[in-house]
């Protein structure tokens, strides 16, 4: 490693008290206890934070990433999927001279890597020469014969290269893995690097620490540049698993980034022989796909046939080479273990090279020997299966049972050649701040190389993970741990200027309505849908609560009415049949709060107010790129309360009541931050459409359960009340008309009155205005077969009355008409619906395509 500089006051201060305890060999400190020079100005500056203050930086380090919604989603995960990002207060440090010789072990290693792929997938050299035995390619699951000269004229099959290394016993640094299919982390390294350098500047007092941004741009131009046929302006997409993959923050924060279109596999479709992407308009072709999700995914038709997360077709796209993906399908032999013990001789055979970074020694039981050998030493040696596909994959000699020893012992004598041993080593520790002082902790760095024309160029920094507890070297993001920025310390300050990413227009970028993903458009629909759901329906519930309330307290006839009235008509708003209006209801009338409790709480039914925000969370972290930190700071927040809420075990009414306050404000501030923060050309229309929609199903549905059957007065008088309640509309009423509450008032008001934003007409007014800005709709000269819907709708608001709307039939209590206009309503609506999908959202009406596809061959 580096000099060595004395500094014995480090182990007596407040930060470094308990650093000794467990102390082996390390990244700052030598055997001797003295700082390595690398590390020096660091120290310097953290000790003159002090204890406290490095503790604060890490508070406001915590709340920063908590505040912008920072997450890493760990499956099965008691607290929920979203886990917050957590970044350790004391970055990892190296020296610039140190870090070039690793660079160039890298860099060495991705080209080894990229030879390898282009042989096992074309001339097999590797194999017919006896470099690599053949059991350890075509007895890997992730070799994919369906790939077999797919590359042929390719320069660089491997783009993207990320490598996990970490510094051995004898201070070098070591290569543990090897991450070639969809390399994650490069978004998480630089909100890592933005934060500090917003939270703790002063630490950088002194330092000339590498910048990233020339990394990041030169991945951008990396992705451009690969577009088939050297097209101008390609379009790239970030193609994602989906909202609940673990790396989901990253992958839209990395799409925001670099301006690139994160899409689903449902956005895509393959169409003569090339990839499209479904907009509003049409369909636009793409030229180049930054993939994350794993290959066998990507193709059911010949790849993994249940897939949901490809696209049919690919494969056959990528043979005519009309699109580029990035890293190709086919790459993921090469994360195969079994590869380790033959990577000298590769290297060798290719470069004429010995390996300049060293690997963990690793026997490849397929051959009798090293079997041998591994089955002698099964107790101290760690075994890995080659295949990372296989469950749970790594199996620690020395923590396993005689009986479970044993169990391996068989596997490995029944397929050896799916094994391999490996040499069990410790790596170093690096400072990490823990419960106000620092401590050793084991870390892993993950560094990533991008092609170049000829070789590859490195980030001069990363990723570093590190291990949650003393003495585990096993780092990985599901089994918690922190990460780290780190700091690559130059001679001298940088003086090179680099364009900011997104500069100069030599890429296509998606920005208008025409060219929105189907997907995302349908998501802020529904986003619409289901935020207006939630409103209304939590506003309801919590007048029919303040009844419950009340009504323990008063034993009038008309009271108890009321509320069973008020109960039937949460049955039809929530859809939850048989409820308080099939057989049995006069069970649950005697006693409703169970019933009532259920619409509130249970995430798993249907019509619920619980399940309804269960669909509102998944459509908002679908569209996570396009809301801003605002917004989803006041989402998360009103998820996470509300959450806490569930968890309680027993509450009062007033509990219930003071939570549905709590949600209604923060639903209300929501919504209005989503139209600060998103442009209609960005999607906004599609959001309003679809909340115009919702809040006018579930007025007309309060409306047919409320005000078509005539009551007596003093019934009447409760009812009406209470709709105007769970409207937000009593006062209004109150100061337009100042008279006793009358149906045809509130007819004129909440169904009728244009200019009412509450109203029925002025939504569906809404609704004919936005949908006129629809692309189909823009561009033609008579309506389309969504719109008629919604204008005729319209048009019979605009030509009823109040009056005609409140005629009784002789001898009826039922208004007839009003009753028949609000049926019609709800259907004409729900087919305006149904026709938008199917233009829009599931493509069942034919596209057309942005250009000629005869122009791609």
């Amino acid at each position: 490693m580096d000099d060595k500089i004395s500094t014995p006051n480090v182990q007596d201060d407040n930060l470094f008290g308990h650093y000794f305890d467990d102390f082996s060999y390390d990244e700052m400190f030598t055997r001797e206890r003295t700082i390595h020079a690398t590390w020096k100005t660091l120290s310097d500056n953290i000790l003159r934070f002090g204890a406290d203050e490095l503790k604060h930086r890490q508070d406001v380090i915590d709340w920063h990433l908590t505040e912008n919604g920072v997450t890493y989603n760990v499956y099965d995960d008691p607290t929920g999927i979203g886990r917050p990002w957590r970044l350790n207060a004391v970055p990892f440090m190296m020296d610039g001279e140190e870090w070039q010789r690793i660079a160039k072990g890298i860099r060495q290693r991705a080209q080894i890597l990229n030879f390898i792929m282009s042989d096992v997938y074309d001339k097999r050299e590797l194999i017919s020469k006896g470099i690599i035995p053949h059991e350890v390619i075509f007895c890997h699951k992730a070799f994919l014969r369906q790939c077999n000269k797919l590359f042929e004229g390719t320069q660089k099959h491997l783009s993207f290269y990320a490598a996990d290394i970490a510094r051995g016993p004898n201070g070098r640094i070591w290569v543990i893995n090897d991450r070639t299919q969809a390399p994650s982390g490069m978004g998480y390294a630089l909100e890592n690097r933005l934060t500090m350098g917003r939270v703790a500047p002063e630490l950088f007092t002194d330092m000339h620490v590498r910048k990233l941004s020339a990394f990041y741009s030169r991945f951008k131009e990396m992705l451009k540049a690969s577009a088939p046929r050297q097209k101008e302006e390609p379009l790239i997409v970030l193609l994602t698993p989906g909202p609940h993959n673990e790396t989901y923050f990253e992958q839209a924060y990395l799409a925001s980034f670099l301006d690139l279109p994160l899409v689903q596999g449902a956005d895509l479709v393959v169409r003569n022989n090339c990839l499209w992407l479904k907009s509003l308009k049409g369909l636009k072709q793409v030229d180049v796909v930054l993939r994350r999700v794993d290959e066998e995914y990507c193709d059911p038709l010949e790849l993994f046939s249940e897939s949901r997360l490809g696209i049919a077709g690919l494969m056959t796209v990528i043979r005519r080479k009309n699109v580029t993906i990035i890293n190709p399908i086919g790459s993921g032999i090469l994360e195969n273990r079994g590869l380790l013990p033959f990577m000298a001789g590769v290297a060798k055979y290719y470069l004429g090279e010995e390996l300049i970074l060293p690997q963990i020694a690793t026997w490849w039981c397929g051959q009798k020997k090293e079997m041998d050998f591994v089955l002698e030493h099964l107790d101290s040696v760690v075994v890995k299966r080659i295949d990372r596909t296989q469950g749970k994959y790594i199996y620690i000699g020395d923590e396993l049972s005689s009986d479970q020893l044993q169990t391996l012992k068989d596997q490995i004598n029944a397929e050896p050649h799916l094994f391999v041993g490996q040499e069990k080593v410790s790596f170093s520790t690096a400072p990490n701040l823990q419960d106000g002082q620092i401590v050793p902790r084991n870390a892993v760095i993950r560094a990533y190389a991008v092609a170049s024309e000829h070789s590859y160029e490195i980030m001069p920094g990363g990723l570093v993970r590190v291990a949650p507890m003393s003495g585990n070297s096993f780092v990985t993001g599901q089994s918690g741990g922190t990460s780290k920025d780190i700091w690559i310390n130059g001679a001298k300050p940088e003086t090179t200027s680099v364009q900011p990413i997104g500069a100069g227009n030599t890429w296509a970028i998606i920005s208008g309505l025409d060219d929105l993903p189907s997907q995302t458009a349908e998501n802020l629909f529904w986003t619409g849908r289901y935020v207006g759901r939630t409103l209304i329906l939590a506003r309801f519930l919590r007048m029919v609560y303040q009844k419950l309330t009340d009504s323990n307290y008063n034993d009038q006839d008309i009271s108890k009415k009321s509320l069973q009235l008020l109960l039937q008509t949460l049955t039809h708003l929530t859809a939850t049949y048989p409820g308080f209006v099939g057989e049995g209801h006069e069970k649950l009338f005697a006693d409703p709060k169970a019933e009532v409790d259920s619409l509130i709480t249970s995430r798993t039914r249907a019509g619920s107010l619980s399940h309804g925000l269960e669909l509102l969370a998944n459509s908002c972290f679908s569209l996570r790129s396009l809301l801003s930190a605002s917004a989803w700071r006041v989402f998360d927040r009103m998820n996470t309360k509300w959450n806490i809420f569930l968890t309680e075990a027993n509450f009062n009414n007033q509990e219930v009541i003071r939570s549905l306050d709590q949600l209604i404000t923060r639903c209300v501030a929501f919504m209005s931050l989503i139209e600060e923060s998103i442009l209609p050309d960005q999607g906004l229309l599609l959001y309003s459409i679809g909340l115009d929609t919702e809040e006018s199903l579930l007025t007309i549905s309060k409306f047919r359960a409320l005000l078509v059957v005539q009551m007596e007065m003093q019934l009447e008088h409760e009812i009406l009340e209470a709709l105007l309640i769970s409207l937000e509309s009593l006062n209004i009423y109150r100061y337009t008309y100042r008279s006793y509450l009358k149906p045809e008032h509130i007819l004129d008001l909440v169904l009728l009155d244009i200019k009412y934003p509450r109203s029925v007409t002025y939504k569906i007014n809404n609704l004919v205005r936005n949908l006129q800005q629809m692309p189909q709709a823009r561009n033609s000269n008579r309506l389309t077969e969504y719109q008629k819907p919604t204008f005729r709708a319209f048009s019979m608001l605009q030509l009823t009355n109040s009056t005609e709307l409140m005629e009784l039939d002789e001898s009826s209590i039922v208004r007839h008409k009003l009753d028949e206009l609000l049926g019609e309503l709800t259907e004409l609506i729900f087919i305006g619906c149904n026709s938008l999908s199917e233009n829009y959202f599931t493509h069942v009406q034919q596209q057309s395509l942005t250009h000629d596809p005869k122009t791609e061959f």
